[in-house]
């Protein structure tokens, strides 16, 4: 395995971790979400079915990439036009997401550390993928 594979593995791997800590979020109770809201200095997030739907299903959909990441992260150089094409749309999300946290008013922090890091953890997954070749497919049959 050459060190640009290494290094591709390893980073699909911390990506997939990173996602799956969003895991325990769909579950946090209400409160703990307000709380955590408040002491950010939002204010009050509001109690109402579409924000807790939005905040569960949204950390779900953080956490359902975790082990998709994983499992690329399992043979690079199989699932190699797969990484590089999930890792083209993750830059414009990231891209995206900096764009909305932004135009929504979110703390500093938040905004640098959500969108910014996704492209460049992106940028990285290509870069290095760019190293390495692609397994020819098997023929079936």
């Amino acid at each position: 395995m050459s060190r640009a594979e290494r290094g591709l593995v390893w980073l699909l791997r911390l990506q997939g971790i990173m996602l799956l800590l969003a895991l325990p979020a769909v579950f946090l109770p209400f409160s703990w979400m307000a709380a955590v809201h408040s002491w950010l200095g939002l204010g009050d997030l509001p109690r109402t079915p579409l924000i807790e739907y939005l905040a569960r299903s949204l950390s779900g959909m953080y956490a359902f990439w975790g082990p998709v990441y994983l499992f690329l992260a399992g043979d690079v150089r199989r699932y190699l036009p797969l990484i590089r094409f999930v890792a083209a749309l993750q830059i414009v999300f990231g891209v995206g997401m900096l764009l909305l946290d932004f135009t929504v008013g979110l703390l500093l922090p938040w905004i640098v550390s959500e969108g910014p890091v996704i492209a460049a953890l992106s940028l990285a997954v290509l870069w290095l993928a760019r190293w390495i070749p692609v397994r020819p497919a098997q023929e079936v049959g």
